[in-house]
């Protein structure tokens, strides 16, 4: 009864407060509870911090220092048992459960800012929110002359709802700068995640820095540089010139540890084999147990895959053999080198999408077969999992990997990532397995945006209505095994620090809110209107991100009369549907669809275009009637 009561007064403090969202309050994620109160604060020009314990709050002084400085132009100066400090921050002396470590509680009154939590990193967090309270000029990178900035006053009490809260960074596909990763540990920490898991190692390149092993960096770390579509580049010639890619040295991940443990975060590894292991066998062939090996090279984005209904069959041999001693005794070194520079309690080893047609052809593969009594080669991958995670945990570290490696029988204490669905992780869950979920269907940012007429092509599309559905607890487990989860942001297609940015905004703002804001408190239409606040922060802010849910969602179909019928919809509410089939440019002067359309039978092109009232918010969108014709084609239609 308690928590059913609970969970209505949370309800009531966020629907009294949440849905006034044009009296300046856009906290993305959500917080638990917020009750606004009449008035504002305004900032001094000389803002006084007080900080119990400041030698504990270090981290969190220098942010809130860099932060308020800047933009405002006003000097933040650190004081002790001041009465007139314009911000107090303090640490618990007796340990508020509810809170958590992460959590924390915000009063913004008339006379000041005071901001307490159980550790420093939900101080952290808290003033994140405090950030989101401020006008949004506070985002920007240089000093913004502004008469006052002021505070809505306000009642805060927040905590996350999962421990896991994650952005994955493929830097192997295409590499990413020390700085790059820097700058994307500041984004998401904006939005209250703590951890960012690297991809670092893949067919298309090696990033890490392994002494043991130079050839990893020095052969494994470059390839032919190309644009297009990846997967459909021209093999590379032998004339072709290696010069693509790059690696972190162990000095540089070292910084990078450091510096997103300044920002609250852990870096979580991930070395994946025994597929996707191409760039590693191009530098070391004897780790394969095919024969020519030594003619690999690291992937440059040519096909070497086949992806057909029965399974993944493979062109090249781009796996680890796992009858082979030196490849364990390779990732012993590997790892002990791996254990020693992120300090995270976890390391994750892939496992995913693993061919294993060259397997079946090696006798070193069959005679272990023999030996262990593996009945096929699910087994055997299982075997060489089992193997992994006694090496993983003798460094001290819990073994993590692709829910592939549920397949053949799980290793002991394995901790599953559930991509492939949810179905993965709520078998691990129901093993007692911890698991944090990360389904293609919900948090894949690597899919496009919208619809594949204007976003640079992936095989499939993810909107920001479906991210936000994400909910990474199922009613058939315990919660205690699901730890949290995480969007992926694989970059195949992904070339630059950018489109990085694009891909990832807005989507996983809206992740931010299914990991951390209570399930019973999320509301599309509210979190939406909370969004556009954010697009206008991220512009002052110059990160980039996908304005995608403003375009139109086409289906097609025929009629029964053969002729082209044309379905539009919109992601959100309050917008019409300017069009054209002229070929000319549409604008709110055009036609405004209300229903279904036919096309003119000698029509190309239907251009759109989508208004809030008289302001364009979507993009001109050109659909080729061709394309429309292919939709009408399938059953049923889509916009993927």
């Amino acid at each position: 009864m308690k928590k059913f009561l609970s969970i209505l007064l949370a309800l009531f403090l966020f629907s009294s407060s949440f849905g006034q969202n044009k009296e300046g309050i856009n906290i993305i994620p959500a917080p638990v509870s917020l009750i606004q109160n009449p008035g504002q604060y305004t900032l001094p020009s000389v803002i006084k911090v007080e900080a119990d314990k400041s030698s504990e709050l270090s981290r969190v002084i220098k942010y809130l220092d860099s932060r308020l400085s800047v933009p405002t132009g006003y000097k933040v100066l650190l004081v002790k048992k001041d009465p007139t400090a314009s911000i107090f921050l303090s640490l618990n002396t007796r340990v508020d459960s509810s809170l958590g470590n992460e959590g924390y509680i915000l009063k913004v009154t008339k006379k000041g800012i005071s901001l307490r939590a159980n550790k420093e990193a939900g101080l952290y967090f808290g003033v994140q929110t405090l950030l989101q309270l401020l006008p949004k000029e506070i985002e920007s990178a240089d000093q913004v002359k502004m008469s006052s900035w002021k505070i809505p006053l306000v009642d805060i009490k927040d905590y996350p709802r999962f421990s896991w809260r994650g952005l994955m960074f493929d830097v192997s596909r295409h590499f990413f700068t020390k700085d790059e990763v820097k700058a994307y540990i500041l984004q998401m920490t904006r939005y209250k995640y703590n951890l960012l898991h690297l991809h670092l190692t893949d067919d298309e390149g090696w990033r890490i820095e392994i002494k043991s092993y130079p050839l990893l960096t020095q052969v494994g770390a470059y390839r032919v540089p190309k644009v297009g579509y990846f997967g459909t580049f021209s093999a590379p010639t032998a004339d072709e010139a290696r010069t693509y890619g790059g690696f972190y040295t162990q000095d540089d991940i070292r910084e990078l540890v450091a510096f997103a443990s300044d920002h609250f975060v852990n870096i979580l590894p991930e070395i994946d084999v025994p597929g996707h292991s191409l760039a590693a066998v191009a530098s070391y062939p004897e780790l394969s147990c095919t024969p020519g090996a030594n003619t690999y090279h690291v992937r440059s984005g040519e096909k070497i895959m086949d992806w057909g209904s029965n399974g993944i069959t493979a062109l090249v041999d781009n796996t680890l053999c796992p009858a082979n001693e030196k490849v364990y005794d390779f990732l012993d070194k590997v790892l002990t080198e791996v254990a020693g520079l992120f300090p995270f309690g976890y390391i994750h080893m892939g496992g995913d999408e693993c061919a294993k047609n060259f397997w079946a052809q090696s006798d070193a593969v069959k005679a272990l077969m023999t030996k262990e009594g593996l009945k096929d080669q699910a087994e055997v991958q299982s075997y060489f999992e089992k193997r992994l995670e006694k090496i993983v945990e003798s460094k001290g570290k819990k073994f993590l990997g692709w829910d592939e490696i549920l397949e053949g029988g799980l290793a002991p204490d394995a901790i599953v990532m559930s991509w492939r669905g949810m179905q993965g992780g709520i078998n691990a869950a129901k093993m007692h397995h911890e698991v944090v979920m990360s389904p293609t269907n919900f948090v894949y940012i690597d899919y496009m945006n919208g619809d594949r007429v204007i976003e640079p092509h992936v095989y499939s599309t993810l909107r920001l209505n479906k991210t936000y559905q994400f909910d990474p607890l199922p009613d058939s487990v315990e919660a205690k095994y699901i730890i949290g989860g995480q969007a992926n942001l694989w970059t195949e297609q992904v070339y630059n620090m950018r489109h990085a940015e694009y891909m990832t905004w807005p989507r996983a703002f809206a992740v931010s809110e299914d990991l951390w804001t209570p399930k019973a408190l999320k509301n599309w239409n509210n979190f939406f209107s909370r969004v556009e606040n954010h697009f206008e922060r991220f512009d002052i802010a110059q990160i980039k991100y996908a304005p995608s849910v403003y375009d139109p969602i086409f289906n097609a179909a025929f009629t029964s009369d053969k002729k082209l019928k044309v379905i539009m919809a919109t992601e959100v509410e309050g917008l019409d549907i300017h069009y054209s089939f002229d070929n000319s440019f549409p604008d709110q002067f055009y036609p405004k669809y209300s229903a279904p359309l036919i096309a003119p039978k000698d029509a190309v092109m239907l251009k759109v275009i989508t208004y809030r009232g008289n302001k364009p918010v979507g993009r001109m969108i050109s659909m080729p009637i061709d394309e429309l014709n292919q939709r009408a084609n399938k059953v049923p239609a889509n916009d993927e």
